[in-house]
């Protein structure tokens, strides 16, 4: 048996469509990927590194955007919405309605079973194609581990740290993120393979 074909949308449709949604949804290449709740660890991270870069930033021109600013990517057409975003300086928007980002400055995305090799793969390629994008954050929520990826030119250099002792410092906002604050009160599996209180395998 055959399955439909799914409905392919414009821009405008989709952005009528959203902006009545209850729930968000993400569109790329004609079609809207509808997004699913979030676990209570992927809540936990997104929170806690959103409260800490703003704390961090206070009194400097950069905003933070926690889950519900929608970033477009305007050479390919999608339209995301990141865990956690920072835009420093003016920031820009599609039209006149404030609600879709065109220059962020570092994007946050928690990784998750459903959507890790999507964020690691189409997703950030699309990303890239954003000049005012610097850095790139992947965080896992079933294990201590925070990617980065940093713009150096036309490459991006990729570092991770996976104690909870680690600090990861975000060079292009001048924050750092101490792995003890964005896993706070975050419990990890007991296939993890974690010591309780280190991020340090067993």
């Amino acid at each position: 048996m055959s399955s439909l074909a799914q409905p392919l949308y414009t821009v405008e449709e989709y952005l009528a469509l959203e902006r009545e949604a209850e729930y968000k949804s993400e569109f790329v290449n004609g079609q809207i990927l509808a997004m699913s709740g979030a676990s209570r660890a992927h809540n936990l991270i997104a929170t806690n590194v959103s409260s800490e870069l703003r704390v961090q930033l206070k009194g400097r021109p950069c905003e933070t955007y926690s889950g519900d600013m929608r970033v477009q990517v305007s050479d390919t057409g999608m339209y995301a919405y990141p865990d956690v975003v920072v835009v420093c300086g003016e920031p820009r928007f599609e039209d006149t309605h404030p609600e879709t980002l065109t220059n962020p400055t570092v994007i946050v995305e928690v990784l998750s079973a459903s959507t890790e090799a999507h964020d690691r793969g189409a997703k950030f390629a699309h990303y890239r194609r954003l000049l005012s994008l610097q850095e790139y954050v992947l965080i896992a929520q079933d294990r201590c581990s925070v990617e980065r990826f940093v713009r150096r030119g036309g490459e991006w250099l990729f570092s991770e740290a996976t104690a909870l002792s680690d600090t990861v410092a975000l060079t292009s906002i001048d924050c750092r993120l101490a792995l003890a604050e964005v896993y706070d009160r975050v419990a990890f599996p007991p296939d993890a393979g974690i010591v309780a209180g280190t991020g340090e395998p067993r």
